[in-house]
């Protein structure tokens, strides 16, 4: 009896690592671990989670992100959830905004989307909070940690996430969202995605690096986006610069992390410079194999199903209102339902505060089953 005793205390006490858990523990989607967090504003509780998810090759991936839900009674029926995808934050493991202090106040319209009741499901995407290559702009691995940062969110008691969701994202996180929706019903069917919002999202990669308006911004994302795709797909930097300048595009993007209303280091500044200088006049989407990459990443818009609402700025200086422009206008063409919501001056960085309201109006109505406006024919015939 004691020896028994003895035996099931002791198994009590092995913890399985990762390795050891069966191959069903680790699907896509499914939950590793939900830590709560301590100190959240009031009336939100929220877990940073680790779960699995998938890269292009079927490898599978342990990942990070944020749930946030109400802090209140379990209700009857599973709360709809919305997928944030948030804007670029850096592209090396620290540059995870599930770890950052600032994530409840830098989340726009967080506290107002959990006042509505949603839970609120903010994956970092792989390689942000993980120790993997991020995949800047890369859309098929992006929209794949979003779509399992929901399934694994429903395995919180506590959240109570339903099965229906949006999509809202931001910059990186628009081109996320919509790269969400296009895959959204072939690789979770499970889940029901009710509608696409995307704040000044980069859509035609190639154009818009090379119309954005700041030089300085296209430098600093160009070395973001090279960097993190030589690490994702073995693409060589000596195809596009010197050796000199290989090392200013690592230290760029290996010892920066966004952070809005900070000012650059004098270092940044000055490797912002050399890069800029180093670029001119060259185009990524002509040279091999940053083409490819470019082209394969890029959002088509016939495979995005509606509704979707884009909101973009008229003069925003790093996404080109023209480029996206003409996405809206393809996006009308393939017959989508889409709200355009254009605003004023040059912002960037908050654009989805800007248009939260509206924003999370129409997400409001696609919940509830209300018929999706359409703007289309006023901006295919203005």
């Amino acid at each position: 009896m004691h020896r028994r005793w003895f035996a099931l205390f002791a198994a009590a006490l092995v913890i399985p690592s990762v390795a050891a858990t069966p191959a069903s523990a680790q699907q896509a989607g499914a939950l590793v671990e939900a830590e709560p967090v301590r100190e959240t504003p009031a009336g939100m509780q929220a877990w940073r989670i680790q779960y699995w998810t998938t890269r292009g090759d079927g490898a599978r991936q342990r990942v990070t992100g944020m749930v946030v839900a109400p802090r209140e009674a379990l209700p009857r029926e599973p709360r709809r959830v919305i997928a944030w995808a948030h804007g670029t934050s850096g592209v090396v493991e620290r540059c995870a905004l599930s770890t950052s202090p600032q994530f409840f106040s830098a989340t726009p319209a967080l506290a107002e989307m959990v006042r509505q009741g949603y839970v609120v499901v903010a994956p970092d995407y792989p390689g942000l909070g993980s120790s993997m290559p991020h995949p800047y702009l890369v859309g098929g691995d992006t929209a794949r940690s979003v779509l399992d940062a929901v399934r694994a969110a429903r395995a919180i008691t506590g959240a109570a996430a339903g099965t229906r969701f949006a999509a809202w994202g931001e910059s990186q996180g628009g081109h996320a969202a919509l790269w969400t929706a296009s895959q959204a019903r072939q690789y979770a069917p499970e889940l029901q995605l009710v509608g696409t919002a995307a704040a000044a999202p980069p859509t035609a990669l190639a154009d818009n690096f090379r119309l954005g308006a700041d030089p300085n911004i296209r430098a600093m994302l160009t070395s973001f986006a090279t960097y993190s795709w030589s690490k994702r797909f073995g693409a060589s930097l000596s195809t596009i610069a010197r050796r000199n300048v290989r090392g200013v595009i690592t230290r760029l993007a290996q010892n920066n992390c966004i952070e809005l209303g900070k000012t650059p280091r004098i270092g940044t500044i000055l490797g912002i410079a050399i890069v800029r200088n180093a670029l001119e006049g060259k185009d990524l989407a002509t040279i091999s194999p940053w083409d490819a990459i470019i082209r394969d990443n890029s959002v088509d818009p016939l495979t995005v199903p509606g509704p979707v609402l884009i909101a973009q700025s008229a003069e925003d200086p790093i996404v080109a209102p023209a480029v996206t422009r003409s996405f809206v206008l393809a996006l009308c063409r393939s017959r989508a339902p889409l709200r355009w919501i254009a605003l004023p001056g040059g912002s960037h960085a908050t654009t989805a505060l800007d248009s939260a309201t509206p924003t999370l109006d129409w997400i409001g109505a696609r919940f509830a089953g209300e018929a999706a406006p359409n703007d289309c024919a006023a901006l295919l015939n203005p």
